[in-house]
């Protein structure tokens, strides 16, 4: 979409923030500052065991930072303290916040962890670190609809990689958005991708008026990222912030 105003660079951190009201939030978290990665008495029981269960201390200690940075932001929202918050999780593990009062969603990858928040309206978000060895066109024909990965590979040699990560951002960042999980088929729907083309939802298989219902915005993410949010309707402005 073209015809909303997307900041060109991330606000520092505003310190206090209103609900999004018509707007809609996007936070950056960088995962591997040491600050961030010290705040494992927010999370809860749960939380603490699933951090406990990765392999390796970088996975975990990226993991803990992202869901506490994901609870300090929305206790702002809420006038809650981070430890307070309460999730609930839908039919395909969607999270979704018990009291109410906010949407949100999260994604992280490698350093990075992006989270947007709404003001109820249900929302989408995704992050990946480009990787060239996942982004082959065998790897298209198996995931994507066979008109984008014609697309994809008519598309000059240099662009393809980057090409592939924001179909596959969009495609994942709508599939949060309506809170699918793997029961929506990434070959079920189309996006945009093309260098300099808008983000969009182009068509959902089965449904004339559901790419209608959404917006999808590029998102500025970090050297060697790419980054997509889908969310229903069409909000007035995109806010950027950086923790």
């Amino acid at each position: 979409m073209s015809s909303i105003a997307l900041s060109e660079a991330w606000q520092p951190d505003p310190g206090g923030v209103g609900e999004p009201g018509e707007d809609a939030h996007c936070w950056l978290v960088d995962v591997d500052e040491p600050a961030a990665t010290q705040a494992e008495e927010t999370l809860s029981s749960d939380e603490r065991t699933r951090a406990a269960k990765f392999r390796f201390d970088i996975h975990r200690s990226r993991f803990v930072a992202a869901r506490s940075a994901l609870r300090k932001i929305l206790g702002r929202y809420l006038k809650q303290t981070p430890a307070s918050i309460r999730f609930a999780y839908g039919e395909q593990g969607k999270p979704f916040l018990e009291s109410g009062g906010v949407g949100f969603n999260v994604s992280h990858s490698g350093g990075y962890a992006l989270i947007a928040v709404t003001s109820g309206v249900e929302v989408g978000i995704d992050i990946e670190r480009v990787n060239p060895e996942r982004s082959d066109e065998p790897i298209a024909r198996r995931f994507f609809a066979s008109e984008e990965a014609d697309r994809l590979a008519a598309l000059p040699a240099e662009q393809r990689v980057p090409s592939f990560f924001r179909c596959w951002t969009r495609k994942e960042a709508y599939i949060k958005a309506v809170g699918g999980g793997l029961s929506v088929g990434l070959s079920s729907f189309t996006v945009s991708f093309a260098p300099g083309e808008p983000a969009a939802l182009l068509s959902v298989r089965g449904g004339a008026s559901e790419a209608a219902r959404w917006s999808m915005y590029e998102i500025p993410a970090p050297k060697g990222y790419e980054a997509s949010l889908a969310i229903e309707g069409r909000p007035n402005a995109l806010r950027l912030f950086r923790v």
